[in-house]
């Protein structure tokens, strides 16, 4: 199974106030999002990380958030977001790429960090999945922010949930 999200944010004390995150401290956020991607991915699946998997300072923080990054079930996935610093590079992702395109079973997946206003095949039935914004949907036919702003207080989501959410 494919799980997407975006903008974790792991380790970024501001982004509970600037997004409006129910948490007191990174240390309860991140103990949270955790918690909650064990209880959502399994070993076999891949995890799409749309962007901002963390912040933090090399000398400092990356025993702490390669803790966490080793935590996360399955197979994880980092589509490079700008809060990204190369050094997370080495955490043991199953693939590394600024823009990736995907079949999750018969849809056609194009994800990035960024929204676009574009993407290959859009007009042949492929779905955008982007981050980046937060707590701005800035979603469209076809196209959806992943990030877990975005998706009504859960962790990820899958494509068949999406495509649920745009039936309603």
């Amino acid at each position: 199974m494919h799980w997407y999200t975006a903008d974790l944010h792991f380790n970024h004390e501001n982004i509970i106030t600037l997004c409006k995150r129910p948490f007191k401290s990174i240390t309860e956020m991140d103990a949270h999002y955790v918690s909650a991607l064990q209880r959502t991915v399994m070993g076999d699946d891949d995890l799409w990380i749309l962007g901002d998997f963390c912040m933090g300072k090399q000398s400092r923080d990356e025993p702490y958030l390669r803790g966490l990054f080793e935590q996360i079930p399955g197979r994880k996935h980092l589509i490079r977001g700008n809060h990204d610093k190369p050094w997370i590079e080495r955490f043991g992702w199953a693939s590394r790429h600024n823009l990736k395109e995907i079949s999750d079973g018969v849809q056609r997946i194009v994800m990035c960090h960024y929204p676009l206003r574009s993407w290959n095949r859009m007009h042949r039935g492929s779905l955008h999945y982007f981050g980046h914004v937060h707590c701005e949907e800035l979603n469209m036919s076809r196209a959806w922010n992943v990030g877990v702003d975005a998706i009504g207080g859960r962790i990820a989501i899958t494509t068949s949930e999406l495509i649920g959410l745009e039936s309603r």
